[in-house]
């Protein structure tokens, strides 16, 4: 099991770029490749997919404890495995190592090329590379200089002799094949016309600036130990998902959980289909770009009717971010204008100048529901600038010193701004699955 991380100095330095490019050029070999994204991202992995043409599955030690991440790694590992870090190498909770890219290499044995945007440095190159290598006890191998020409790299990959690193090359800017950002990162891969187009040019750039071959021979084989991590199957439902540009974020990881457990997963579009599949027993509404849609959203009436018709009639709905925005009588789109939404969750939500939570938190239960008990917890992950007149009180949410209510959970319905992993306990996708089957046993 080869295995490679494409790791940064910091957010924005071209990780994401390179490690398209080093994808689609592997997978243009012929070779089997699998994906990994570091931490909590939805919108990287998007881009692997469509690269690989296959999922691309999250590895996040603060969702998940040691054995899980190995089992989760080895059980979709390919010939090669590409880890993408996430902000910088060593950039973890509160300023330690926790949940970092730097702690994700060392549990999977992995080794690191780390990307540095050397557009505008000249020797101070060698400086911050230096730093990188001396900060910690760390699996760093080699370097690729982002935002360079090859007469720049050329002079740049002599620093690298006597700090026993190896340069693996340079990727320069390409205006045609940049990815544009927008208020939670990078836009996602499906609003992307030419999204094949730029990979392509992507992976010719990859061929003709990185080390290739190199990187290849850096990759670790050495044999990851862990024990399984397996679930008896609870019971048959048919559990209806949204996926479409207005609701995208998924952990791929999580659903297929629900699936050991017995879940049918049924995929439907709130943007273009008229009324839920037929025969289902749970709801999930993930979360995603709602407000860039919310015309749409609230012009496809027939759809919302059907979601609230489910909801009243007691199917167990889980809502995220995004899908408890939908929920809401009103919801602001990105301009803050207000549209009609499903109208199971009183008043609406708008969206704000600043972020309002970001980054994990623990959620730990204030009351029995959809999901679990009074008193019992599960690791989660919050991004978002948007605000509720509803925002909950079910949870408490903790991260640091501070403190919140948050979730939504009467009867059948958790909805909430709140994102979660249900290997970050999976009791909770477990009670989703029983609460789906009682319904499945009403209506028999």
């Amino acid at each position: 099991m080869k295995r490679i991380m494409i790791a940064g100095t910091k957010s924005g330095c071209g990780k994401t770029t390179v490690t398209c490019a080093l994808l689609k050029a592997l997978v243009n070999r012929g070779k089997k490749v699998a994906s990994f994204k570091c931490g909590p991202d939805y919108i990287d992995p998007m881009f692997h997919r469509v690269v690989i043409g296959t999922s691309s599955y999250n590895l996040d030690s603060y969702f998940f404890d040691e054995n899980t991440l190995k089992y989760l790694f080895a059980k979709h590992s390919l010939d090669i495995s590409v880890i993408e870090g996430v902000m910088g190498f060593y950039d973890g909770l509160e300023f330690t190592d926790s949940a970092s890219s730097h702690e994700i290499s060392a549990i999977t044995d992995t080794p690191v090329v780390l990307v540095v945007n050397a557009k505008g440095i000249g020797n101070s190159v060698g400086a911050v590379i230096k730093g990188f290598l001396d900060y910690s006890k760390s699996n760093i191998k080699g370097v690729i200089f982002n935002g360079v020409t090859h007469m720049t790299y050329e002079r740049m990959k002599k620093l690298c002799e006597g700090l026993k690193v190896k340069p693996l090359g340079y990727f320069p800017y390409t205006e045609s094949a940049a990815i544009e950002s927008r208020h939670l990162g990078l836009v996602t891969a499906a609003e992307i016309d030419d999204i094949k187009e730029r990979m392509e040019q992507l992976a010719r750039t990859a061929e003709e600036c990185l080390d290739i071959d190199g990187i290849l021979e850096l990759c670790s084989e050495s044999r990851i130990k862990y024990s399984p991590v397996v679930f008896d199957k609870i019971a048959d439902v048919r559990i209806a998902v949204t996926d479409d540009r207005a609701f995208c974020f998924h952990y791929r990881e999580s659903l297929e959980l629900l699936e050991e457990l017995g879940a049918e997963l049924v995929y439907f579009s709130p943007l273009a289909d008229k009324k839920l599949p037929d025969g289902i027993n749970g709801l999930i509404l993930s979360g995603g770009y709602p407000e860039l849609y919310a015309a749409e959203l609230e012009e496809n009436k027939a759809m919302r009717e059907s979601i609230r018709s489910a909801i009243l009639k007691n199917i167990p709905c889980m809502a995220e971010c995004g899908g408890f925005m939908y929920l809401h009588e009103h919801m602001g789109d990105y301009k803050n204008k207000e549209y009609d939404g499903v109208g199971v969750i009183p008043g609406g939500c708008r969206m704000l100048d600043s972020l309002q939570n970001f980054g994990y938190i623990k959620m730990t239960a204030q009351k029995d529901n959809l999901l679990c008990k009074r008193g019992e917890s599960i690791r989660a992950h919050e991004f978002h600038y948007f605000c509720s007149d509803a925002n909950g009180d079910a949870f408490v949410a903790e991260k640091g010193s501070r403190s919140w209510r948050c979730v939504v959970a009467e009867g059948n319905l958790f909805a909430g701004f709140p994102h979660i992993n249900f290997y970050a306990n999976p009791e909770f996708a477990k009670n989703f699955i029983r609460k789906c089957a009682d319904v499945q046993t009403e209506k028999a």
